[in-house]
Formats: structure tokens, C-alpha cells, sequence
């Protein structure tokens, strides 16, 4: 036997091929977009893939299920409770399936979704390993908060906490503590709010480690868990009926977004995006256009910015950047939202100008400062006072907020989200200078520190 975890770093995102070396064949659990690694870890190892399990309709990734299973044949196994609109195999409580001397078992654990099941691997009998999606991670759970408007079957947040309370403590923790737990997810991912950067553990070392398995009643561990969840990106919605319908296959929906020769002319009044580096943005960019710059973030704030219900041209520094772009778009299912991909700016209608960081520093009372962090970092680390805080995924619904007749200063913690941020508030807000603090924000949170 071996199991095998794929990593998208992008979006925090474990997958896993199980191989049962007798048999030569493979059970996928949760795979990722592109489905080529897969087929190529499936021909090294002479093994051909022959189910693939999904613990829930993912809201944060568009998963391979469908066309894996349309190109090998393979099964699909999900809980019934999906509602899936393909043809799937139901794998809930009491359902289980042998692959050579390989036991895989369902259990129903809803918390994260109403839908969730966990796998657990048996080998000989003896429980070996537990796939746990986003239902149990290392050093957190999955947050509750997914599923109130989207999803075959919709739950209250706080219904979800105590199915959560109870799949953790009745289902989980139940196994022995030797048991591998392989989740869905790690640090960084958007799917809870305390991710370890470890990328497995063991039910024994959660039940010591993981604030959510300590001894709590089930009112403590509600109000605990629904406490300060991150921002929801605009996309999960999207995604989670996007999977529970099976997403085109990949190689051909990246193939057909439409490359655009530089100095296109662009339709008028489109959303653009601009991923060029926010030095190059500054200095010339196409009235109107998101500064959300290439970085391995890119997926998630494109979705936690753009909404799936809007259509936009892509800009890059470079074709090889061009090409890598669209392939992270498309990890979250937009890529049929891309009216053109081109490299460069087909305009330099704009520009933004250049923080005075000495002459803010004398006389910040002079300014309109901006806080697009989100409003948890904002309240544990103030870095103005006076700061007005709106988390940049509600900046654009919200910019109207922001009064004018002073300059204004967008700042976050490090300076990528505060480029996006500059290059919302700037068209939004005419007639006023909008500034980016940028990376000098990193000077300003040290004296805060020391002070």
C-alpha cells in the first residue's frame, strides 16, 4: 500500500492517490483541477485509477472528478445527501468497498457541510489511515459557515457548529490514536481559521493538540468555533455548485480562452485585471483595471475581488505568466469568464502616484487612512488611529464609504492586498489622490511593536 499526497500550495489543497500495490489499482480522494498528475502517478506506478471519492462539493477548488471518471472509467463515490448532478456511487455510513487487501469505509461527518463524509482505511482489518476532507484538520476543523446559501442541501451556521461538536467527538475521535488523519486542507486555506502547516497528523496527537477536540460542552464549542471565521470569497458559492454538477474538463477549457495580441482593443466598459507587478500598474494601466498581481494568492483574491457573475479581460508581464495565470484561474473554475488574455496594457489612460512615506509619517491626520484588512487583524494590531477599516473583498461594494477632501492611504499588512486596494478606490473615488502604502507599512508596524 501507498499513499500518496498531491499539494496545490495556491490554495492550501491536499489530494491523495491510495495504492494498492496487489492489486495495481488506485482510489483518489479529492483531486485538484488538473487531472494529469493523477494519470501520471497512475502510469509510473503501472496502476490504473479505478474510483474516486469526494468528501463534499468543495467550495474553494473546482475538483477533476468528473472528467477522471469520463476518461478511465472510474467510480464516483459521494454521500447521497450531494445530490450530484452525475452519475455517482452513494458512499455514506455503512457503505464500503475492498481494493486488493484495502478497506475503504464511509462516515457521515457533516459540520463543515451537511454532506461531508470522511474515509477510513483499513488494511487487514486494522484501521490504518482517515481521509478526513474539511471536516477535521491539523490543529483546527472545518468552519460552519459555507453552506447557508449554496449546496444541495443548505444549513444554518450554527446547526452545522453542533453536527461539527458531534462528527468530531462520536465518529472521529472514536478511532485509535494511531490512526494517520489526512485532511483536505492546510495553512493558508480559507476552509477554517487556524490551519497547522503540518500536512498530516494522527487522532491521537489531534486529541492533544487541536483546540477543537479538548473537552467542551457543546454550547462552548459552538460560540468557539463561529468566532472570528475569515471573509467567505466571492467564488465558494460558484465552486460548490460548480463540483455538485462535474466541471468541463480542464486542458480543453484553458485551451479556449482567447489569447489576445497586445494592443488588442479591448470592449469598453469590461472589467480588466491587470497582474502586472503594482510598480509597472502605477506608471500606466487601463482606466478602470485591478491591480491583483501575480503571486501564489492569485486564485484566491481573483475570486474574493471578481465575482462569477462577471466577465473580464487578464493582463500578464510575459506569455509565460499569461499561460500560468489562466491555469490558476481556471483551479476555481473562471476561466470560462475570461473575455481575452493579453500580455501588457493595451492603454496607459492611468496612473497612480507615489506615496510621500516621510511626509505621511509627520502628519498621518492629514490623510484618509484605509484598513483593508480583514476586520480581525484590524482589531488585534491598529496601526492608525482613526483608521477606517473595510476588508478589501468588501472594498468594491463599500468604496462610497471612503469621504473625500483629503488624500487617501490604503494600507494592509504587507502590500499586495493594498496594490488591489489602490486600484479600487482610485476610479471609484475621482478628483481625490489615492496613495499605496505598500511594503512601507512593514516600517510602520515595527514601531508599533516597539512602542
Amino acid at each position: 500500500m501507498k499513499i500518496e499526497q498531491f499539494e496545490d500550495k495556491g490554495l492550501a489543497h491536499f489530494s491523495y492517490a491510495i495504492l494498492s500495490e496487489c492489486a495495481r489499482e488506485i482510489v483518489l480522494i479529492d483531486p485538484a483541477r488538473d487531472p494529469q498528475p493523477y494519470y501520471d502517478y497512475a502510469q509510473a506506478n503501472d496502476a490504473r485509477i479505478i474510483s474516486v471519492i469526494e468528501t463534499h462539493p468543495h467550495a474553494d477548488f473546482v475538483s477533476s472528478h468528473l472528467e477522471i471518471a469520463q476518461q478511465t472509467g472510474a467510480t464516483i463515490r459521494v454521500s447521497k445527501l450531494l445530490g450530484a448532478d452525475y452519475a455517482f456511487e452513494a458512499f455514506d455510513e455503512g457503505d464500503s468497498f475492498t481494493v486488493g487487501q484495502l478497506t475503504f469505509r464511509a462516515l457521515n461527518t457533516p459540520g463543515h457541510s451537511p454532506d461531508s463524509i470522511s474515509i477510513v482505511l483499513s488494511r487487514e482489518n486494522k484501521d490504518v489511515a482517515v481521509f478526513t476532507g474539511d471536516t477535521l484538520f491539523i490543529g483546527d476543523v472545518g468552519r460552519p459557515d459555507l453552506r447557508e446559501k449554496a449546496g444541495n442541501i443548505m444549513a444554518k451556521r450554527e446547526e452545522l457548529a453542533k453536527q461539527m461538536y458531534h462528527s468530531l467527538r462520536d465518529k472521529l475521535m472514536v478511532l485509535a490514536d494511531d490512526v494517520l488523519v489526512y485532511p483536505a486542507h492546510g495553512a493558508g486555506s480559507l476552509c477554517g481559521k487556524a490551519l497547522s502547516g503540518a500536512n498530516s497528523s494522527t487522532i491521537g496527537a489531534e486529541k492533544i493538540g487541536n483546540y477543537a477536540l479538548r473537552p467542551l460542552t457543546e454550547e462552548a464549542f459552538v460560540q468557539e468555533l463561529l468566532a472570528d471565521q475569515p471573509f467567505i470569497p466571492k467564488y465558494f458559492g460558484y465552486d460548490v455548485a460548480l463540483n455538485k454538477a462535474g466541471a468541463p474538463a480542464y486542458a480543453p477549457s484553458v485551451q479556449q480562452v482567447p489569447r489576445l495580441t497586445t494592443g488588442s482593443q479591448l470592449e469598453p466598459g469590461m472589467l480588466v485585471v491587470d497582474t502586472r507587478p503594482e510598480a509597472e500598474f502605477k506608471q500606466g494601466h487601463a482606466a478602470g483595471a485591478l491591480n491583483i498581481q501575480q503571486g501564489g494568492k492569485f486564485e484566491t483574491w481573483l475570486g474574493s475581488i471578481v465575482g462569477p457573475e462577471e466577465r473580464f479581460y487578464l493582463i500578464a508581464a510575459d506569455e509565460a505568466t499569461r499561460e500560468d495565470l489562466i491555469r490558476k484561474t481556471a483551479k476555481i473554475g473562471y476561466e470560462a469568464l475570461i473575455k481575452g488574455a493579453l500580455v501588457g496594457t493595451p492603454a496607459k489612460d492611468e496612473t497612480l502616484p507615489k506615496l510621500d512615506v516621510e511626509q505621511f509619517r509627520q502628519h498621518p491626520e492629514a490623510y484618509t487612512i484605509v484598513d483593508i484588512r480583514n476586520a480581525s487583524e484590524a482589531q488585534a494590531e491598529p496601526l492608525f488611529d482613526g483608521a477606517l477599516n473595510i476588508p478589501l473583498p468588501e472594498l468594491r461594494e463599500r468604496v462610497q464609504e471612503i469621504p473625500a477632501g483629503k488624500p487617501v492611504v490604503v494600507h494592509c499588512a504587507g502590500g499586495y492586498r493594498s496594490a488591489a486596494g489602490a486600484s479600487i478606490v482610485a476610479p471609484a473615488l475621482p478628483g481625490t489622490e489615492v496613495l499605496d502604502l505598500s511594503e512601507a507599512v512593514k516600517a510602520f508596524q515595527t514601531a508599533a511593536a516597539a512602542h
